[in-house]
């Protein structure tokens, strides 16, 4: 069995974000969701469980981040084109998102971020596999 990734984050208002991430073209398995939190998939192997505040405080005892303000981490997927990745902002940005920059193109590697509506960061990236720079020695 493959290894599977659940990244879990913080949101203000569970609806709210189910609603943004629906309009990105992301389904939910209902067996993982309640008013406390739900499961986002992106793939057979990547998961992104959106909870609640309350809800994701009785994990940790650390602070949580406030992601408006501090970057608690980047959640970097990949795109089969560069107009994928394009495509995948522009929806995020019509549903609400921030774009807190422009997109980068490496000849190689093209990559576009949006910031989700608790501040989270979404990165979109799509990499030629026979166009990556060698290894400098």
């Amino acid at each position: 069995m493959a290894t599977q990734i659940f990244v879990n984050l913080s949101v203000k208002d569970l609806n709210r974000s189910v609603a943004f991430f629906t309009k990105l073209g992301y389904t939910f398995n209902p067996k993982f969701t309640d008013e406390k939190a739900t499961c986002m998939i992106i793939s057979d192997t990547i998961y992104i469980m959106l909870l609640t505040k309350p809800f994701f405080q009785t994990f940790t005892k650390k602070e949580i981040v406030d992601a408006h303000k501090a970057v608690e981490c980047s959640i970097c997927l990949s795109a089969d084109t560069k107009d994928a990745v394009n495509e995948m902002v522009n929806k995020a940005a019509a549903a609400g998102a921030t774009i807190p920059n422009p997109a980068s193109d490496y000849g190689f590697m093209y990559q576009h971020s949006f910031e989700d509506l608790d501040g989270h960061h979404w990165e979109f990236v799509w990499m030629d596999p026979n166009g990556a720079p060698e290894q400098q020695g």
